[in-house]
C-alpha cells in the first residue's frame, strides 16, 4: 500500500510566508514614526530658537597683547623672566645697564644745585643792594642839610662883603663851600639811581636764574626718568610670551623684546556675512565653542559691530568700478566680550578658532551700527 506524501511542511510554510513582510512594515513604520517626531523637534527648535541663531565660524580669541620694548636704548642687564611665565603688574621684566643714565643724573642734579646757588647769591646780592638804597638815601639827607647850611652861608657872606664887614676871601670860600655841597648832593642822587637800577638789574638776573633753574630741574627730571627707563615692567597681570631679549644684547629704543599676554579680558572677533547682520545689536547673548575644547560651551555678548566691512581696511581695498564685477558677500567684523568667568586666560588663548552663535531673538535697544549724521 502507498502511502501517501505528507503535506505538513508546505502548509508550515504557507503559514510563516506572510511573517517577513509583516515585520519589515512594521520596523519601517518604527523608522517613519521616528523620523517624523524627530523632523517635529527640529522645526519645533528652528522656530522656537534656530532662526534666531546667527553662527559663524570665522571666529578668533582676542586680547590685549602688549608689546614690550625700552624706551632708552642700552645693553641688557638682566632677564627676570622666562618664556610662558606669569608676571604680575609692576614685576620687573628686563634691567638695562644704567650706569650711564645714572652718571647723567648725577651731572643734572649738580646743575640743578649750582642754579639753585646762583639764585642764593643773588637774593642776598639784592638784600645788599637795599641796603645800598637805603646808604645812598642817608647820603642824600646829609648832602642836602650841608647844602641848606651852605646856601645860608653864601648868602650872608654875600651881605657881609658889602659892608666890609667880612673879607672877600671869606665871601668866596663859603660860595665855594656852597658849589660843593651842591655837587655832593647830585652826586648822591645819582648814587641813589645807579643803586635803584642796579636792583632792576639783580631782578632781570634772579628772572634768568630762574628760569635756568627750571631747565635744570627739568633736565634732571628727564634723566630720573631715563634711569627709570632701564627697568622694564609689566604692565599687567599675565603671560610672558615671544621672548627675545637676551642678557649682552643692545637694546634700541623701541625694539620688541617680549610680549605679555592679558590674565582676563579676552574676547571675540567674529566676521559675520552682510546677510546675517539685520537683526544684530549690542548686548545680545553669545553662545562660543572652541576648537581646543570641543565638548565645553563659554557665553558673552555681543559687544559691537565693525563701522564698515573688513575689506574696507585692508591693505588694498576692492574697487569695482573697472572690470568685470562679481558679487562676493562681504563679512563684517563683530566685537563679543567673553563673560568675565570665560575671559580668564587659561584653555582660551589669543588667536585660537571658536565658533560664535549670535541669539538674535532679543529685541533691539539701540542701532547695532551708527548711522551717519
Amino acid at each position: 500500500m502507498t502511502s501517501m506524501p505528507s503535506l505538513e511542511p508546505d502548509v508550515a510554510v504557507a503559514v510563516s510566508t506572510p511573517k517577513p513582510p509583516l515585520l519589515k512594515r512594521l520596523i519601517l513604520l518604527t523608522l517613519a514614526i521616528a523620523a517624523l517626531i524627530c523632523a517635529g523637534l527640529y522645526a519645533t527648535h528652528w522656530w522656537t530658537a534656530g532662526r534666531f541663531i546667527e553662527e559663524t565660524d570665522d571666529a578668533y580669541i582676542g586680547g590685549d597683547v602688549t608689546v614690550i620694548g625700552p624706551k632708552v636704548a642700552g645693553y641688557i642687564e638682566e632677564v627676570m623672566v622666562s618664556d610662558n611665565q606669569k608676571v604680575k603688574a609692576g614685576d620687573v621684566l628686563i634691567r638695562l645697564d644704567s650706569r650711564d643714565y645714572r652718571a647723567n643724573l648725577a651731572k643734572a642734579e649738580g646743575a640743578v644745585a649750582a642754579q639753585e646757588a646762583l639764585l642764593a647769591n643773588l637774593d642776598a646780592t639784592e638784600q645788599l643792594q637795599h641796603a645800598v638804597i637805603g646808604q645812598a638815601r642817608a647820603g642824600i639827607d646829609a648832602t642836602g642839610a650841608e647844602t641848606a647850611r651852605s646856601r645860608d652861608d653864601n648868602a650872608r657872606y654875600k651881605r657881609l662883603v658889602g659892608s666890609n664887614a667880612v673879607s672877600v676871601e671869606s665871601a668866596q670860600r663859603a660860595d665855594a663851600t656852597f658849589k660843593t655841597a651842591q655837587a655832593l648832593s647830585a652826586r648822591a642822587q645819582a648814587e641813589l639811581l645807579a643803586a635803584q637800577r642796579q636792583l632792576n638789574v639783580i631782578d632781570t638776573q634772579k628772572q634768568q636764574a630762574r628760569a635756568a633753574l627750571m631747565q635744570a630741574k627739568a633736565e634732571r627730571d628727564l634723566a630720573q626718568l631715563n634711569v627709570g627707563y632701564t627697568e622694564l615692567r609689566a604692565p599687567m597681570d599675565g603671560v610672558i610670551g615671544n621672548r627675545r631679549a637676551r642678557v649682552g644684547a643692545y637694546a634700541q629704543a623701541g625694539s620688541q623684546q617680549l610680549s605679555v599676554v592679558p590674565a582676563s579680558g579676552l574676547w571675540v572677533d567674529a566676521n559675520f556675512k552682510e546677510d546675517q547682520l539685520a537683526h544684530m545689536t549690542p548686548g545680545q547673548p553669545v553662545i562660543i565653542h572652541a576648537d581646543v575644547l570641543s565638548g565645553q560651551v563659554f557665553h558673552g555678548h555681543l559687544d559691537s559691530l565693525a563701522p564698515a566691512s573688513g575689506s574696507q581696511f585692508s591693505v588694498l581695498p576692492p574697487e569695482n568700478a573697472t572690470g568685470n564685477f562679481t558679487k562676493i558677500v562681504q563679512r563684517v567684523p563683530v566685537r563679543i566680550v567673553l563673560d568675565p568667568a570665560d575671559g580668564v586666560l587659561g584653555h582660551l588663548r589669543p588667536g585660537l578658532s571658536v565658533t560664535a552663535e549670535v541669539d538674535t531673538r532679543k529685541e533691539p535697544e539701540t542701532p547695532a551700527v551708527a548711522s551717519a549724521p
